[in-house]
């Protein structure tokens, strides 16, 4: 299920890098839960509508805000803490929300990033781990298996956990962008992606996003 969540005027500047405070605000609709626990089976974009001056974000006709879950009962939990408590900080208070009909799906599907960037790692022989980005055609095998990861974590299996998913690099507006989540940088890319599969692994796609981090506000997809 997807909600699409309508934002009053900010009151206050918006730091660039306030995804952990979204992320702040989700936990305190969704009360006791258990959603940072293993694989984020849940996505949310970015604020849109905002625009840029010194250093920071302001959203003069309020911000549009999307938020998707795989399981309907987890968004149900977070309507319900939204109704109650509308405030989300920096002056916004929610006004409206309204539930998104998903897109027909079929064997595949181009998705746009919406407004995040892709974060996906791969581990080296240190330890330590390398930012996979979209330029790099190695980047697709391990979206890929992260994806699948995640079907199966859900309960999906055969026929459905054969999907791939690819960076469309002959998009000539992609690149690499880098944000702050509580003083640590991750570098991801904004690059639209194509999925191929089955509907119902389109649909997660496009409920649970793409890459790591999923939870913190990369890799949403629309």
């Amino acid at each position: 299920m997807r909600l699409q969540v309508q934002l009053t005027p900010t009151t206050q500047l918006v730091p660039y890098d306030h995804l952990h405070q979204l992320t702040g605000a989700l936990h305190k609709w969704l009360g006791q839960n258990d959603i940072h626990d293993g694989l984020s089976l849940y996505s949310f974009g970015w604020l849109r509508g905002g625009e840029s001056r010194n250093g920071s974000l302001r959203f003069p006709k309020g911000a549009t805000w999307n938020i998707s879950f795989f399981d309907d009962e987890k968004a149900r939990q977070l309507l319900k803490g939204m109704l109650s408590q509308p405030e989300l900080g920096f002056g916004m208070r929610i006004f409206e929300i309204r539930e998104v009909a998903p897109p027909s799906f079929q064997s595949h599907h181009y998705f746009l990033t919406d407004g995040s960037s892709i974060v996906i790692r791969q581990k080296r022989p240190d330890g330590s781990r390398a930012y996979l980005l979209w330029d790099d055609p190695a980047t697709d095998q391990a979206l890929t298996q992260s994806f699948q990861r995640k079907l199966t974590a859900a309960g999906f299996s055969g026929a459905d956990l054969g999907v791939t998913a690819s960076f469309d690099r002959t998009y000539q507006n992609a690149r690499t962008r880098k944000i702050a989540i509580k003083g640590t940088n991750h570098r991801g890319s904004e690059c639209p992606v194509i999925v191929e599969g089955t509907p119902d692994a389109l649909y997660f796609a496009w409920t649970v996003g793409l890459g790591e981090l999923t939870g913190s506000g990369f890799g949403a997809l629309r």
